[in-house]
């Protein structure tokens, strides 16, 4: 079966033998709504600031065209989810329309202890698990993805057009949930246009640490 645990989304350090002396390397979290744009702004994200890892999540959901296995997601039978939550292989997991999502935990533990800064984009459910874990919760950045407003989520949502009807309409009543969990964060970065996005979150990533005040 696949291996989340045993791939990543950059290179890896070329020595990671004495990490002794290497400040501890800070976990972001980018979470938000269904629709509201996550997977596209780390694209840009990821344009900005090549040098920095991010955790490729598991899932059972169906591969889209144009997503590559290990690069977009690790693409995985429900059995197979299964086994990785019940071996404690998965930092967080969460079920959501239908369909299952985790983080891989060893990479994102062992690029931290080498000093690396790591950014996780999940959903609002996973985000939770990681701040209530012990030890990571307390260091995590929780960033919050915000839509300009619900109609134009709810077009985002509708305008895809990859989910049949009643996924989508699964995704709205989630949507609405999940903008109410928006004070849970640390911070929160409006998705008006992705490039200004992604340049705020790249700023926030710039000049965060763990506990600072919301903006």
């Amino acid at each position: 079966m696949p291996r989340p645990t045993d791939t990543a989304s950059s290179p890896a350090c070329a020595d990671r033998a004495d990490t002794s002396e290497r400040p501890r390397g800070r976990l972001f979290v980018l979470s938000g709504p269904s629709g509201v744009g996550k997977s596209t702004v780390l694209e840009q994200i990821r344009l900005l600031v090549p040098q920095l890892w991010y955790s490729v999540s598991a899932t059972t959901r169906k591969q889209r065209p144009g997503e590559v296995d290990g690069v977009n997601y690790h693409f995985v039978t429900h059995d197979q989810f299964a086994e990785l939550v019940e071996q404690e292989r998965l930092l967080e997991h969460a079920h959501f329309a239908g369909n299952r999502y985790g983080t891989p935990r060893d990479p994102v533990e062992e690029r931290l202890a080498a000093g690396e800064d790591v950014l996780l984009e999940i959903e609002v459910q996973g985000a939770r698990q990681v701040r209530a874990a012990p030890g990571l919760g307390a260091e995590a950045v929780l960033i919050f993805l915000a839509p300009p407003s619900f109609d134009e989520l709810a077009r985002r949502l509708v305008g895809r057009g990859t989910e049949d009807e009643a996924t989508r309409t699964a995704r709205l009543d989630a949507a609405r949930d999940e903008l109410a969990a928006e004070p849970e964060f640390d911070h929160t970065v409006v998705n008006t246009d992705v490039k200004s996005a992604a340049a705020g979150l790249v700023q926030l990533m710039a000049e965060s640490r763990p506990g600072s005040p919301v903006r």
